[in-house]
């Protein structure tokens, strides 16, 4: 699952936002894994294609939106979690941020009575989309895809309620998508998922997304693909796809020194310890920086989206 979360006015946790605006992917192999989104206020409701529900929220007064991605946390504050979650507060005050997309290893966020209880905006769904006006973000469940969790499962159980019969959700998630992404008149066309696409990480690529994902993706002028599922930070640009491939699955425990040295060409950052990424959107520009657990910027990505006006 994958989670957006988000509040303008962080204080050094993430987990204290003063006006928050909640939507959560959490994915892990072992579970189930959906959407679950968390906002402030559901101003439209409505449906892509038939399945994908749509989510706004506002931009800033300037236009502008800004919004945080930390992946793959949920270990009691461990393995540097709770530095990273610091350093989050403080880099997320600085750039007013929206919200913040992310992903853990749990399904508590999904299933919980409890939270539904604290806070009555709690809503959970496979997949959506949110727009923000100057950017479409649509969040897919990625784990139906996966051919292993239903060939060889091993220790782990699945509920599957819902995805099937698989083949049939599979096809309705893929057209509803694609429908989506073609009638999309955003200026930055933004897709997450928890699994990888493209990585060099412990996972590497997931196959089944590269083979019948990517193709949609690319013929609809998808400017960034954003995933956790490979515990480190990772940017992959490639001269066949105009796609910037973005991972932040370094919140919590990484793996250190586990890389494919194979597949490096195509590799434009990679960094194995913990941290997060931020992203700051306009109509023409888009800045990616990727953080270390002591909020230093180790990699900067900039794109620029030329702007066209009728005659």
């Amino acid at each position: 699952m994958a989670m957006v979360s988000g509040g303008r006015g962080p204080t050094a946790s993430v987990s204290q936002w003063h006006e928050t605006r909640r939507l959560r992917l959490d994915g892990d192999p072992a579970v189930r894994e959906s959407t679950v989104a968390y906002v402030g206020r559901r101003r439209g409701c409505g449906e892509v294609g038939a399945e994908l529900q749509q989510l706004e929220h506002p931009v800033k007064d300037d236009g502008s939106l800004s919004f945080l991605v930390i992946g793959d946390w949920g270990r009691r504050g461990t393995y540097n979690q709770t530095q990273v979650a610091l350093q989050m507060g403080r880099i997320g005050e600085k750039l007013n941020i929206d919200f913040v997309v992310s992903y853990r290893g749990d399904v508590e966020a999904q299933l919980s009575p409890i939270l539904g209880r604290i806070d009555s905006r709690w809503l959970c769904s496979r997949s959506f989309l949110l727009n923000t006006e100057i950017a479409e973000f649509f969040f897919i469940d990625t784990t139906p895809f996966v051919d292993k969790y239903f060939e060889e499962p091993k220790h782990h159980t699945y509920d599957w309620r819902g995805v099937i019969p698989r083949n049939e959700y599979l096809s309705n998630l893929l057209k509803d998508l694609e429908l989506g992404l073609r009638v999309s008149n955003a200026k930055w066309k933004i897709v997450i998922g928890h699994h990888t696409m493209r990585s060099v990480g412990h996972h590497g690529e997931t196959k089944e997304l590269v083979l019948q994902l990517l193709p949609i993706l690319e013929a609809n002028n998808v400017d960034m693909y954003i995933n956790g599922h490979d515990h480190c930070l990772e940017h992959i640009s490639t001269t066949k796809s105009p796609i910037q491939f973005l991972t932040s699955g370094g919140g919590s425990k990484a793996w250190k020194g586990d890389i494919d040295d194979q597949n490096r060409h195509e590799l434009k950052f990679y960094y194995d310890g913990q941290g997060f990424m931020s992203v700051q959107l306009t109509q023409t520009h888009a800045e990616i920086v990727f953080y270390d657990v002591f909020g230093g910027a180790l990699h900067n990505l900039k794109l620029t989206r030329q702007l066209y006006s009728a005659l």
